[in-house]
């Protein structure tokens, strides 16, 4: 019998949660968010340069605070006929 794995989304999202237990199809892991592992949310500035800065904060934040592997995305809307603006700031 395989043990049970769980992974943290850095996100209170119950919504993204779910996304993530799609993609993790029959794989046997419990997908927790970030509420759900440390009872309450870290509630983390958004002021990287870079959704990916942004997505690298959550996820090392979340991950030390819960001591679980901790998966995290960010993302905005970048409008081409305005140069990509607002970008990370959105």
């Amino acid at each position: 019998m395989t043990a049970m794995m769980s992974i943290v989304v850095a996100s209170p999202n119950a919504a993204r949660r779910g996304e993530v237990r799609a993609l993790l199809g029959d794989l046997p892991v419990e997908v927790l968010t970030a509420s759900e592992a440390l009872g309450d949310d870290l509630n983390l500035a958004h002021d990287g340069d870079t959704f990916a800065d942004n997505a690298l904060k959550k996820a090392r934040a979340v991950a030390e605070a819960a001591m679980m592997v901790t998966i995290a995305d960010d993302s905005g809307l970048e409008v081409e006929a305005l140069g990509g603006r607002p970008g990370v700031r959105s």
